[in-house]
Formats: C-alpha cells, sequence, structure tokens
C-alpha cells in the first residue's frame, strides 16, 4: 500500500500532517544556528546523521539547543568508532577510551573509518564540533565530557568482553546493563543539562532510577524490533535468559513464528516495567521544548511496542509505525495529559492483541492493571463526592505539571484547532500538504 493512499486511509492522521506541516508553529526561532561557519556545518552534519533528531533538537529552547546539538553529534561519533569493523582494535579501544580527551582539544579529527561509514563525517569534521564545544558553559562541557568518558570506556568493555562479542547478552542483568551503557547514559547527560538549565525538578537527579528508565525504554524498544536487522550483522542483543525459554538458538524463531511471537511478548512486558519511570519523569519537566523533546521519543516507543507486540514480521524484516502516525503522536505528546492518553490507548491496544493462550498473558494483564492504577492516581478524577483526592508525590506532580498544560492548551493548542477549522480541505490542498510532508 503506499503512503499516499495510508494518509488518505486515515483522514484523522491526513489532518495531523496538515497541522504539523502548515499550522504548527515552532516555539523558538532558529537564528541563533547559523551564527558561525562551524555551527552551520554542525547543524548539516546533525541533519545527515539523524534527521529524526535533528527535528527535535531544533525546536528546543536556544539554552540547551547547541548543547544537545553537540552532545548527540559527539556521542554518534564515538558509536560510529565502535560501530566501524574495519577499525583494528588496537586503534578502537585506546580511541574509546580517550575520547572524552579528545574535547579538550582544540582541533583534531579522525579519518580512519572504512569508506562505507555513513557516519563517517561526523568524525571527518570532527574539529567543527570542537569548536562549537569550546563555546559552551564550562557546565554543559562537563556533563557532556563526562558521560563521553563513561560510555567510551563501556563501549570498549564490550569489544573486549568475548562472551558478548561469540554469544551475545546472557542474562536479564546483563541486558539492563548494555541498555545504560548505551541509553542510560545519555538519560543521564540529558537530565543534567536540563536541570542546570532549570527547565525541570532538581529531584530528577536525586533518583537515577528515573532517566535510566527513560532510557532503558526506548533502547529495549529498538531491541525488540531491530531482531532480524541485528541478527543479520551477527549481533545477539535479545537476552539468552528469556530467548532460551522459547527456542534452541536465537535464530530458531525464524522457522518457528509461534515461539517467536512469545518471545517478542515477553521482552515487551519486560520493556513495560519502565513505564511508571517515564511518566514520572515526564511530570517533572517545566520547560515545554524540553519536555516536547522528552515526551516524543517516549510515545513512539510505546506505539513501536504496541506495532511489534505479537507480530510475526517482526522476525523477517524490521517494522515502523506510519510517518503520519508519527505526526498525531508529535502533535498530541505537548502535553502531559496527551501523553497519558497516548500510552492508554497503546496499552489497551496491546490488550486485545495477546491472546489467551500466550505464555505470558496473565503477567501482561496484571502488569497493565498496575499501570491503570498508577494512572488514576495521577489524576484521581473518579473519585466519589466529598472525597479529597490523596496527595501522593505523583499526583502533587501531575498537578504542578497540568498547570504548564493548561497554558499550552489556551496559548497553542486552542489556535491551531481554530486555524485547522478555517482550512477548507479540498483535493488541492490534501495533495499539497502530502507532498510537503513526503518531499521533506
Amino acid at each position: 500500500m503506499s503512503k499516499y493512499l495510508q494518509l488518505f486511509l486515515h483522514p484523522q492522521e491526513l489532518a495531523s500532517v496538515i497541522q504539523l506541516k502548515i499550522i504548527r508553529k515552532p516555539l523558538f526561532t532558529v537564528n541563533d544556528t547559523i551564527t558561525t561557519e562551524e555551527l552551520q556545518e554542525c547543524y548539516k552534519l546533525l541533519n545527515l546523521t539523524s534527521r529524526s533528531f535533528a527535528v527535535v533538537i531544533m525546536e528546543l529552547h536556544p539554552e540547551l539547543r547547541n548543547a544537545i546539538m553537540l552532545f548527540y553529534l559527539i556521542l554518534r561519533a564515538l558509536d560510529t568508532v565502535e560501530d566501524d569493523m574495519t577499525i583494528d582494535e588496537k586503534i578502537k579501544i585506546p580511541l574509546l577510551r580517550g575520547f572524552h580527551e579528545k574535547l579538550l582539544l582544540k582541533d583534531w579529527s579522525f579519518n580512519g573509518n572504512g569508506p562505507n561509514e555513513k557516519d563517517r563525517d561526523v568524525l571527518v569534521k570532527f574539529s567543527c564540533i570542537l569548536h562549537e564545544y569550546h563555546h559552551l558553559k564550562p557546565e554543559y562541557q562537563s556533563v557532556i565530557s563526562e558521560i563521553t568518558e563513561k560510555m567510551g570506556n563501556g563501549m570498549a568493555d564490550y569489544i573486549e568482553d568475548e562472551q558478548f562479542q561469540k554469544d551475545g547478552i546472557q542474562t536479564l542483568k546483563d541486558y539492563d546493563l548494555y541498555c545504560h551503557y548505551v541509553a542510560g547514559l545519555v538519560g543521564d547527560g540529558l537530565t543534567q543539562l536540563i536541570v542546570l538549565a532549570e527547565f525541570g525538578s532538581h529531584h530528577l537527579l536525586d533518583d537515577s532510577q528515573l532517566y535510566e528508565s527513560m532510557g532503558l525504554f526506548l533502547q529495549k524498544t529498538n531491541i525488540i524490533r531491530d531482531y532480524f536487522e541485528d541478527l543479520e550483522d551477527g549481533r545477539h542483543f535479545w537476552p539468552k535468559e528469556v530467548w532460551s525459554q522459547y527456542g534452541k538458538t536465537l535464530d530458531s524463531f525464524i522457522k518457528d513464528e509461534t515461539a517467536g511471537v512469545h518471545c517478542i511478548n515477553h521482552l515487551v512486558l519486560n520493556a513495560m516495567e519502565h513505564i511508571e519511570d517515564v511518566m514520572t519523569y515526564l511530570s517533572s519537566i517545566s520547560e515545554q521544548s524540553s519536555f516536547q523533546f522528552c515526551a516524543i521519543p517516549q510515545v513512539m516507543a510505546i506505539a513501536t511496542l504496541a506495532e511489534v507486540m505479537n507480530n510475526p514480521k517482526v522476525l523477517r524484516q524490521n517494522v515502523k509505525i506510519r510517518k503520519s502516525t508519527t505526526c498525531s503522536l508529535i502533535l498530541k505528546s505537548r502535553t502531559f495529559k496527551g501523553c497519558v492518553e497516548i500510552f492508554q490507548t497503546y496499552l489497551r491496544q496491546m490488550r486485545h492483541k495477546l491472546p489467551v493462550g500466550d505464555p505470558n498473558y496473565l503477567k501482561f494483564n496484571l502488569r497493565c492493571g498496575k499501570i491503570d492504577q498508577f494512572f488514576e492516581e495521577m489524576y484521581q478524577e473518579n473519585l466519589p463526592t466529598g472525597i479529597k483526592p490523596r496527595e501522593t508525590p505523583i499526583y502533587l506532580k501531575v498537578q504542578e505539571r497540568s498547570q504548564w498544560d493548561e497554558k499550552i492548551e489556551t496559548t497553542v493548542l486552542k489556535p491551531e484547532r481554530l486555524s485547522m477549522q478555517r482550512i477548507t480541505v479540498s483535493s488541492i490542498a490534501l495533495l499539497l500538504s502530502v507532498l510537503i510532508f513526503f518531499s521533506t
């Protein structure tokens, strides 16, 4: 089915495309991204490495935009060294362990990647990144350097781990640790930057489980989805402690779809353990662009989990959500209440998808019940007359966050809806919106 036909078959998503591409206005100007030639080059590199991350980063408050953009590029450079199998380990391991020291230099680049490494330009033009990195506030530089050091050493440890290289991840504890190094540390660094900018509660730094869960929820979702792609590359990220319950080898699920789907559902259930932490974290972000930056990947993750759950296609291909669905999620996740509703919607879908005969059926429904209770505790909207809400920590957090939601509803969302109502969705307007969306 063509992308155009999909849009016409999902009129609500088509309306979201129009709203996102034509009606919605960015929160901030992007004039500060072109102040120097080096900065312009950095943003070009950002667009080359990830269009999706570029979009959400460009929406950030100017106080954090350059810092987070450079943080992303530096970690992308580190990841490009780690991923490139053409680099000799005698060069790769010292480079990974000492990569944070390169941030002290004014001028450094690396051209030792293979010619087919798609993100090699980030390292070839690393001097531009260094130039702008040294213009950041010292406290922002310190955070980026700290996380780069931890991640670089973590990557090197896994390269030197012969069992990991041969057999992949073994236990659930190993699974969490691996996700910590590749995603949890990113959550740590971003949280430090957000709190330093006074855009989020200082309590976020007191509970490492919150920002750890932000990273692990995303990473585990990607690992489940990327089963076939990773298998083709000779990588094994599904933990043996889980998959060995359903098959003798990890690649056996390609032939035994029933067992493979059961394993997928087990891993989805494991990822769902982070949902309460994710929602608690989001309720603690006050500045709007930072909230959207944190919220968008999380709502994409729950939508992707719903897509991969009980889906045998995961065993044969990379499964993704529709681009038009992405537009809807971006628009709705601008309020905390909208994020809660997105999670509730996809959790209901997942409940309906899971057959009674699945070995994880009972555990999954118990887990959903706990999440439902948590959501009810957030708002406590259906209490009997005369009963006051229990002022639990999450209830108080959500009440505070709801004040920001009301401002966004009044100043941004309501005007956008009025503008949408004035649009006559003629065939020309429809065609125009589709062309704009798929040409960018």
